[in-house]
């Protein structure tokens, strides 16, 4: 699954699926623009490419900002020459049961997961279309597809990037651009590592893999949807999740 020649923008990937993800599509060979708040920890990742022979640059980011995603994506097209690959990752929580919630969380949910990934990808759109060959890629979640209780905002977000990957698809399709989405059930990462123990074993006896799964099993869908081996895959949501959710 050789991805050489490509050039991949990560939004989110200083840590979790995003940093897998930058990874292990570097290491497919595609050089990786990465994109997140932290500095310091895209330029580790970045570093960690450079030193297997990869190529990589850090874009500091904060997606629930328009202009500073214009002016990422500006820049990383100044200099890779091109997006071919998107990976929306990035993500944030505010859980709460929804008499409660703010109305300031379900703005900044719905801001940073599924906004912030319309109007990157409206920023690289261009570059996609002017070569006929581009893979976007919108990491949902299992709970996008089944709901969770004190999430609404997160699940909407979520099933809102699935309903955003199938529009994207009919639209760009005709000219060689696929639009997936890969929906992660319960992955070990810094966001469920601060769920209780209790939750944890109960989650896992619902998993029929019986595992919790890793940000590797994440990563390694998305480098399949990149590639050529998923040349006819369009408007699909892939589900990572150990059979949580079936059909």
């Amino acid at each position: 699954m050789s991805l050489a020649g490509h050039v991949a923008l990560v939004t989110g990937a200083s840590q979790g699926i995003g940093r897998a993800c930058a990874l292990k599509l570097a290491s497919a060979g595609a050089a990786v623009a990465v994109a997140a708040r932290n500095q310091e920890k895209l330029n580790e990742l970045v570093n960690e490419i450079t030193a297997a022979g990869g190529k990589a640059a850090a874009f500091p980011l904060d997606v629930g900002d328009e202009e500073q995603i214009k002016s990422a994506v500006k820049a990383a097209i100044a200099q890779f020459g091109k997006i071919d690959i998107l990976v929306n990752n990035a993500g944030i929580t505010r859980d709460q049961l929804v008499m409660r919630m703010k109305r300031a969380d379900w703005d900044s949910v719905l801001q940073t997961n599924l906004t912030s990934a319309y109007l990157a990808t409206q920023q690289v759109i261009s570059s996609m279309l002017k070569q006929r060959w581009g893979r976007i890629i919108n990491i949902t979640s299992v709970f996008g597809q089944m709901g969770q209780a004190g999430q609404a905002n997160y699940a909407a977000s979520k099933a809102g990037l699935i309903g955003l990957t199938m529009a994207i698809a009919r639209e760009v399709g005709s000219r060689n651009i696929t639009c997936n989405a890969v929906a992660p059930g319960f992955i070990e990462t810094a966001m469920t590592a601060a769920l209780s123990e209790d939750f944890k074993q109960i989650a896992v006896k619902q998993i029929p893999l019986g595992r919790v799964g890793s940000v590797d099993d994440v990563a390694s869908a998305v480098e399949f949807l990149a590639s050529e081996g998923a040349s006819y895959i369009t408007g699909h949501v892939l589900n990572v999740n150990g059979g949580l959710l079936m059909g």
